[in-house]
């Protein structure tokens, strides 16, 4: 999806676009063609307002996003204004630019967010195709049995109650590694919980952020050992940003703590002691949210380009929509509050990844006071006040899924590690690429809410 298919697309886009409004009357093109222009203009602007205002963005988007946008627009104006008098392949041309435009836009947008890396994983996505290594309950409770390793690790989707929550979500995934098929009852593994960006879906991870294949090399190399991998649902629905917090969007932090750990306890035998959070975005956010608001829960979490705390724009627009207004229940969820007021921890540690650039050893994004480097950086000294042991670590990429995919990758040794992973060595907290954390700020932590997820 970033090769040769969306150029040809948007080539064709283009070709149809210009047959659609052909050599027309000169009071044509300047009436209606002026004003099929004026609408496109008004939905590139709208769309860049709206994307802007929702608080979901990091990296500038590119220009090819809002051109194709506003080619849509123009597109749509065309069809609604030049179809009278139009011979009949300009009108077809008409009605085909617009899906033409909308899928130039959606590829364009995909570009930016790396949300779909193949063309393949697009199809699958949308004909809810299997996941790789997927099995059923049944499946996996016999290989069990037979207690015989598979070559890689088995991927089975859960239908978890939200009896404790009433959180409503979608079915979930777990990803067991080979050495959970060695013996029954199988062998009392660490669990890391999966949280996918603001928009998503439970499947993000293995689709867009590669996680099962970075874990099937991972026990590939450690005698068939990972952690058990739990991909959650924090949302309940692909545009429900809950920001793992209990509000009206959700009580999505109950779902995730009273309803999926108890199951995953109960259900695959993992060790209730040797838990982690890993998130991109959002889900960043959230891995830090849990752990510093849960010690006795979660021990190690790494927050892959999250934010300073949960949120949907500014503070005020926080606070309205995911705690109906209330400022005191917004303190209970923020990371910098929580770590503040609470005593000292005991064995909590975090791995901050950052986008940055390849200049300097990668580390000069943290010194660029903006979005998720400053969240990362405030976060982790103020975690240190509290004995939180804490990296901020500064790989080449931007704020989409391919650098969530890498940052994953390049973490999961120190976090296998961390939680106790059998056959797996302690490694380093961050690696060579950790980027030196300044003392805790001795004011307000800066708010880069604006800087988005």
């Amino acid at each position: 999806m970033h090769g040769w298919v969306p150029a040809t697309v948007q080539v064709i886009a283009a070709v149809v676009l210009v047959c659609a409004i052909g050599w027309r009357p000169r009071r044509w093109r300047v009436l209606r063609l002026s004003l099929a222009l004026v609408v496109g203009v008004v939905l590139a602007v709208w769309a860049h307002w709206y994307i802007g205002s929702m608080g979901v963005a990091s990296d500038p988007a590119p220009w090819a996003l809002w051109i194709w946008i506003g080619l849509s627009g123009l597109a749509a104006g065309v069809l609604l204004l030049g179809w009278a008098g139009a011979r009949w392949w300009r009108r077809g041309a008409s009605v085909l630019a617009i899906p033409l435009g909308l899928l130039s836009s959606a590829l364009a947008l995909n570009l930016w967010v790396g949300y779909f890396p193949t063309v393949h994983t697009v199809w699958n996505q949308l004909t809810a195709g299997p996941l790789p290594d997927q099995a059923d309950r049944a499946a996996i409770t016999a290989m069990q049995l037979k207690g015989t390793m598979p070559a890689k690790g088995i991927v089975v989707p859960v239908s978890i109650s939200a009896d404790a929550s009433k959180f409503t979500h979608r079915d979930e995934l777990v990803y067991l590694p080979p050495a959970w098929f060695a013996s029954n009852p199988a062998p009392r593994l660490p669990v890391v919980m999966m949280i996918g960006a603001a928009f998503n879906t439970p499947a993000d991870w293995l689709r867009a952020g590669n996680a099962v294949g970075t874990a099937d090399d991972f026990a590939s190399a450690h005698g068939g050992n990972a952690p058990v991998l739990v991909f959650v649902d924090s949302a309940g629905a692909f545009n429900n940003d809950t920001e793992c917090v209990n509000g009206p969007r959700g009580n999505a932090a109950d779902h995730l703590t009273k309803d999926v750990v108890p199951y995953m306890i109960s259900n695959f035998g993992v060790n209730a002691a040797n838990w982690g959070v890993a998130g991109f975005s959002a889900g960043g956010t959230c891995a830090v949210d849990l752990t510093v608001m849960h010690p006795d829960m979660f021990s190690a979490f790494v927050d892959i380009a999250g934010d300073l705390s949960p949120n949907t724009g500014s503070k005020a627009q926080t606070i309205a929509a995911l705690f109906g207004g209330n400022a005191d229940t917004w303190a209970a969820f923020d990371p910098t509050t929580v770590i503040t007021r609470h005593p000292p921890y005991t064995g909590v540690t975090g791995w901050f990844a950052i986008p940055g650039a390849t200049q300097n050893g990668g580390q000069d994004a943290v010194g660029n006071p903006e979005g998720q480097d400053l969240a990362a950086t405030s976060l982790c000294a103020l975690g240190k006040t509290k004995s939180i042991g804490c990296a901020v670590v500064a790989q080449p990429g931007k704020h989409n899924w391919p650098f969530a995919a890498q940052a994953f990758a390049a973490a999961l040794p120190w976090l296998a590690g961390q939680l106790g992973t059998p056959g797996v060595p302690q490694v380093p907290l961050g690696g060579p690429t950790a980027a030196p954390v300044p003392s805790a700020p001795t004011g307000p932590a800066p708010d880069t809410r604006a800087a988005g997820r």
